[in-house]
């Protein structure tokens, strides 16, 4: 209630210039509390002019859809009565102002374009706004200083707050001032857009309770990629431990998450097993789609020398068995051995491609030709039959990938050095023609098909090598012949291609 008295208060200056923006509103938990001084003494620069007299050349909106007088939660006082109150405040856009990054954190709620409004409200329910109890405790200093005045029987006083022009900039201000009334926070705050749009206003107010609710329902929730750039946005503003959970959710923990993350995705995919086609399809589009290629790079790179590296390990185990035991013991490792290695050759086929289709297999290659001892291995673990029972499968696995990396290199999607070329070749054309031999006898359609292509992509490369270099490796595809002429033309235009080189007359 406004008290009775028969001495005036002193007046209270108005300046319709001062300003209090938005953006310098929006601030850190440093500027909250060393912001109340300097706030409370913003009611010393008003000149002199009587707040009846404003009061008159502003019209009052109770009619405004947030002006609804609304009871209390905690009190008997009312939003917006005008019986009971005892401070007027007055919202108003200006479009002088500027607007500094904070149009995004504006909240519309219908296209009402009023630009003054006029409120009466309580200073006990205000002063739960830092804000407010600044500008209210410099208030009634200044009464009791002039208790005879004749401003102070001017009630109530009229507190200015000047906005920056938005749309919808009055109504999320008295959304807020509406909060301090009622606490509402559940139904008013209730998605992440809504708590955006306040939690600037609840900031610029210093009223805490409500900010820390919008903070909490941020974290809670759910974001659109449109939020999420306004929530990075307002972090800044908040202090260190309201933005923790926030920055958690959109900063990485680390300098290198994204490649440990990528890492992690590769491995689940090769080893899935279940719908593990879908997986590796859809992992395979992650890595097509992300936007560095070297971390892309790194990653496979590191999954394919694991993979390689178990093969090899089985491999050599099956090849040079170093245990003693009886005879189902024995066959079982062996088995183990061959199904590792199988199972993680089709990891390193699955690898091979994925490098290839984003470019980034030159490592790979080179890795690939330096296996004269892991093939020396595959020779001797193909001549003997027992793997055509246990893993049948296994040499056509390698020898794609021996052929998706050859074809790599002949069609110059990678560049490889001579030397790297050459061994490529050296090393891996004896086991093409190991497994080519043995498996004459029962050799099936597709593989005839692969290893044909793997023998023009050799003879490619060759063509490419010194002269001396491709006479060694040209007469041990002597393999590569057929009974008709007519069925290895690849082998024939390697040799005419040879000897028509031969013939010519060296150059000085």
């Amino acid at each position: 209630m406004i008290p009775s008295t028969s001495k005036k208060r002193p007046r209270v200056p108005y300046n319709r210039h001062s300003t209090v923006s938005t953006t310098a509103s929006l601030r850190s938990t440093a500027s909250r509390s060393t912001s109340l001084s300097s706030t409370a003494a913003l009611i010393d620069s008003f000149p002199d002019q009587t707040i009846s007299e404003t009061s008159k050349k502003l019209r009052r909106t109770s009619s405004h859809p947030l002006l609804s007088t609304t009871p209390s939660s905690t009190t008997t006082t009312r939003f917006n009565d005008v019986n009971t109150a005892d401070v007027i405040l007055r919202l108003f856009l200006d479009p002088t102002s500027p607007i500094i990054n904070l149009s995004d954190s504006v909240y519309s709620i219908d296209n009402n374009n009023q630009s003054n409004v006029q409120i009466y409200l309580h200073s006990p329910i205000l002063r739960r706004s830092k804000y407010f109890s600044a500008l209210l405790s410099d208030r009634w200093q200044l009464s009791k200083e002039n208790p005879d005045s004749a401003e102070n029987k001017i009630d109530p006083y009229l507190i200015p707050l000047k906005l920056g022009v938005a749309p919808g900039s009055i109504e999320v201000h008295l959304s807020v001032l509406k909060l301090l009334y009622t606490n509402d926070f559940n139904n008013v705050i209730n998605s992440a857009a809504a708590a955006l749009d306040i939690l600037p206003v609840a900031l610029k107010l210093l009223f805490d309770e409500c900010a820390d609710y919008c903070v909490k329902y941020l974290e809670a929730v759910p974001w659109s990629e449109e939020e999420e750039k306004r929530v990075i946005n307002l972090i800044p503003y908040l202090r260190e431990e309201e933005s923790e959970e926030l920055l958690a959710r959109v900063s990485p923990a680390k300098y290198d998450s994204c490649e440990e993350m990528l890492h992690g995705l590769i491995l689940a995919a090769i080893h899935s097993s279940s719908n593990m086609a879908f997986v590796k399809a859809f992992v395979a589009k992650l890595l097509r789609d992300f936007s560095s290629r070297e971390s892309a790079r790194r990653v496979l790179e590191m999954a394919f020398e694991t993979s390689l590296k178990i093969v090899k390990e089985s491999l050599e185990e099956y090849s040079s068995p170093n245990f003693r035991g009886d005879h189902n013991e024995t066959e079982a490792i062996q088995r183990l051995n061959l199904h590792t290695a199988m199972t993680n050759g089709k990891h390193l086929l699955w690898l091979v491609e994925r490098m290839i289709e984003l470019r980034v297999a030159d490592s790979a290659v080179k890795e690939w030709s330096e296996q004269d001892s892991f093939t020396a291995d595959l020779q001797r673990a193909f001549r003997d039959d027992a793997w055509r029972n246990i893993v049948p499968g296994f040499p056509a696995v390698l020898l794609r990938c021996t052929c998706k990396l050859a074809n790599a290199v002949a069609s110059g999607t990678i560049l490889a050095a001579r030397q790297v070329r050459m061994k490529l070749v050296k090393d891996w054309l004896p086991v093409l023609i190991v497994c080519k031999d043995s498996a004459l006898s029962s050799m099936l359609p597709n593989h005839k098909s692969l290893y044909l292509e793997l023998e023009e992509t050799f003879l490619r490369i060759i063509s490419t090598l010194p002269m001396s270099d491709a006479q060694v490796l040209l007469q041990q595809c002597l393999s590569f012949s057929t009974r008709n002429f007519e069925d290895c033309p690849h082998l024939v235009t390697a040799f005419n291609t040879w000897f028509r080189r031969a013939t010519n007359q060296p150059q000085g």
